[in-house]
């Protein structure tokens, strides 16, 4: 039987952060697969390097900025970002609401007249019961439904009105009359979207930035946790290895966390089978010709394509792809709710043709022997979906680990988290910790601000 102070399950930048702020001799983290680095793991293959999904950093805090500076020993680009939307053949600038000028007509006036009687007619958004109802207050029916309640649906793979809106914080451009009016006519003059510039590393892709993270960490990797009993301290894993514990924490997803506890309340159980998470097709597209348009990301709003959001690796560094080639990353999302029914190769000779059609990639220029060729990956979890019955089942959850070692946070049942609010709390011997682990919309400051807080915190 292993003794360890602190046992850390998973090394995402969470549990990562978690051994780095406690001190790495303190600490062994548990990991399933073969690398560490978990949801901003990066990949490199044939000269490209490939993230999971387009990861940037746009914290605006300086304790963040300042740790991924000093991981990548200052090398990283930092730039202003352009991000697009497709529609039905057109593109338009980011966010749409507050750039109608690029809307066909007839929609486009109506749009502006739907967003104006919106305006007019409802009342407070203290009222507002769902996401539906906040995206008609925020925008108007008409381009509510045609444009951010398709993408929810492909994005969060619900419709809204089975969302809440706790999750928006400023992540959701809600433009005044002013913008929406001047930006039916022209463009504005300042950017609306909230990410303005961003940092992201020179070489070796997003988890770069997690470097000086893990000089000195203990992981063990190939080592999954397969059951764990709070009460005795005990976790064993799928090797027959058995660790006593004095502080467990957990960044495992919840869902897999409660699976893995013994002697679970049935209602316990219940409540983690109500939560609900998105997984990600990830299909990296090969093309041989620089790439074809300026916007660093692009957001596809029909719903009869796959595609969901687009990305160039190049964009990102110029190291991410070989010289004359582009890397056309594109998300495709599905869940429990919204299944995806096709096979891996379907799915990547569809997102190509989408690609063609939107004109991101272009065969006309791939000439020769040179093709324009896909592979995949796939990605359990992606986005929580803070659906009606989020809140309460967390709280059925939580409520129960306290009785094992959890101590209840102020913040604990919200899905962000203001770092500028958060007390001095007082740690147990179960903690919670990153997106999936505590089942938040976190970002990746987040999750290293979180290490720093539970440090700071937690008793030695």
């Amino acid at each position: 039987m292993n003794f360890i102070n602190n046992l850390i399950i998973g090394s995402g930048l969470a549990g990562l952060s978690c051994s780095y702020h406690l001190g790495h001799e303190k600490c062994l983290i548990l990991e399933s697969k073969s690398h560490p680095y978990g949801h901003i793991h990066s990949e490199y293959l044939d000269g490209f390097t490939w993230d999971e999904g387009p990861h940037v950093s746009f914290t605006k805090n300086d304790y963040v900025r300042d740790f991924f500076e000093k991981s990548v020993e200052g090398e990283y680009e930092e730039y202003e970002v352009t991000t697009g939307n497709y529609f039905n053949g057109h593109w338009i600038s980011h966010p749409a609401q507050s750039n109608l000028y690029q809307v066909p007509q007839p929609l486009r006036a109506k749009c502006l007249e739907s967003f104006l009687s919106s305006r007019a007619s409802i009342g407070s958004e203290a009222t507002i019961k769902n996401y539906k109802e906040w995206l008609y207050y925020a925008f108007g029916e008409v381009f509510a439904e045609i444009f951010p309640s398709a993408y929810t649906r492909k994005y969060w793979t619900v419709d809204p009105e089975l969302m809440t809106t706790d999750w928006i914080g400023g992540r959701v451009f809600k433009p005044s009359i002013d913008d929406v009016i001047n930006g039916s006519k022209r463009p504005l003059r300042r950017q609306t979207h909230y990410v303005k510039s961003v940092r992201y590393p020179s070489g070796g892709g997003y988890q770069a930035y997690a470097k000086k993270l893990i000089q000195g960490s203990n992981i063990r990797l190939n080592t999954k946790v397969v059951k764990i009993d709070l009460g005795c301290k005990t976790v064993w894993t799928d090797n027959g290895d058995a660790y006593q514990y004095k502080r467990l924490i957990n960044s495992m997803p919840m869902p897999h966390f409660i699976d893995r506890c013994v002697d679970v309340p049935v209602q316990v159980a219940e409540a983690s089978r109500e939560l609900v998470c998105s997984s990600i097709q990830l299909v990296n597209v090969v093309a041989p010709h620089q790439t074809l348009r300026d916007e660093n990301w692009m957001y596809v709003y029909d719903e009869d394509k796959l595609s969901v959001r687009v990305n160039c690796t190049e964009k990102l560094s110029p190291c991410n792809a070989p010289v004359g080639y582009t890397g056309v990353q594109v998300e495709v999302y599905h869940s429990r709710l919204k299944p995806l029914l096709l096979s891996n190769l379907d799915v990547e000779n569809r997102v190509i043709d989408e690609l063609i059609e939107m004109g991101i990639v272009c065969p006309d220029l791939a000439g020769g022997c040179h093709k324009i060729v896909a592979h995949s990956r796939f990605v359990p979890w992606a986005n929580v979906v803070f659906h009606h019955d989020t809140r309460g089942a967390m709280d059925i959850i939580l409520n129960w680990l306290s009785t094992h070692g959890l101590a209840r946070e102020d913040h604990d049942l919200h899905p962000l988290t203001d770092w500028l609010d958060v007390k001095s709390d007082t740690f147990g011997d179960l903690i919670l910790a990153g997106r999936f682990g505590q089942w938040k919309y976190f970002w990746t400051d987040d999750c290293l601000l979180r290490g720093q807080v539970i440090a700071n915190n937690a008793n030695s």
